[in-house]
């Protein structure tokens, strides 16, 4: 999908970190950006700064996905969904709180499933249409400390999968993103936990964990919608892990060629 034709693109978890960067390059390469988070007022400055727009929404509650995108598509239609907004979680399963893991699960894996299911009407109508999840090497690469965390993340990065298969035939395409540890403040709250720390340490000194430049993942997601790129791994020093779990995906995906979804 060319950008500088200014396709209309939804960014979750768009006021920090990868959400932000992200919406700041596409915007810098044509698109019409839509910025959706919780922090009205942050969300609100980085949108008047992009020329944007703002929809502030807290994604862990059901109930506001669907209006959320019929006043989004009220302005415009979507033609590019990034489902990135996300939230880490690291200690031991017993430590953690209920509601902790709950709401991990809903921003995570449920409310990704939920917009998709939402914007492939208007996609399907249109013709046209991308969807981005953005996942984690956490959802290959079981770690010490992270189950809910990778287990969310596993799940979103099997979706995808499974919601390409559904596409088949169409021209709404899909992109998982798989990334390891970015430069910030999370990899910091997941390191505070000793197991998780003591496992990066030993993935980093076998060369398979770096941290990574967010600007690096920037571009490589954004020349993935614009290449209709199914997968972006990052590192690629670790790109075996996915490609493994991918396997038997793409081995389903041959046994079914000709039947039609």
């Amino acid at each position: 999908m060319r950008l500088a034709c200014g396709p209309r693109v939804v960014v979750t978890g768009a006021s920090r970190g990868i959400g932000k960067a992200l919406a700041t390059e596409l915007t810098a390469r044509g698109a019409r950006v839509v910025l959706v988070a919780r922090s009205a007022e942050t969300l609100e400055k980085l949108a008047a700064e992009l020329g944007g727009e703002a929809c502030p929404a807290d994604l862990t509650d059901a109930t506001v996905i669907e209006p959320l995108v019929r006043t989004i598509e009220a302005s415009g239609p979507i033609d590019v969904l990034v489902n990135n907004a996300g939230v880490d979680l690291a200690g031991d399963l017993v430590a953690l709180s209920s509601p902790a893991i709950a709401g991990l699960v809903d921003l995570n894996l449920t409310a990704p499933i939920l917009l998709s299911r939402a914007v492939l009407p208007g996609m399907r109508t249109r013709g046209h249409g991308s969807i981005v999840n953005v996942s984690s090497m956490a959802g290959t690469n079981a770690l010490p400390g992270l189950a809910p965390y990778s287990a969310s993340k596993a799940g979103l990065s099997h979706f995808t999968a499974g919601l390409r298969a559904d596409l088949k035939g169409t021209s709404i395409t899909t992109t998982l993103v798989q990334i390891g540890a970015v430069e910030s403040t999370m990899i910091e709250s997941v390191r505070s936990h000793p197991p998780a720390r003591r496992a990066f340490g030993r993935l980093e000194r076998m060369r398979l964990s770096v941290d990574l430049d967010p600007d690096v993942v920037v571009q490589a997601v954004a020349d993935a919608i614009e290449r209709d790129k199914r997968h972006v791994r990052l590192p690629k020093r670790a790109a075996l892990f996915p490609l493994i779990v991918e396997t038997p995906r793409r081995l389903t995906e041959f046994l079914l060629a000709g039947v039609k979804p």
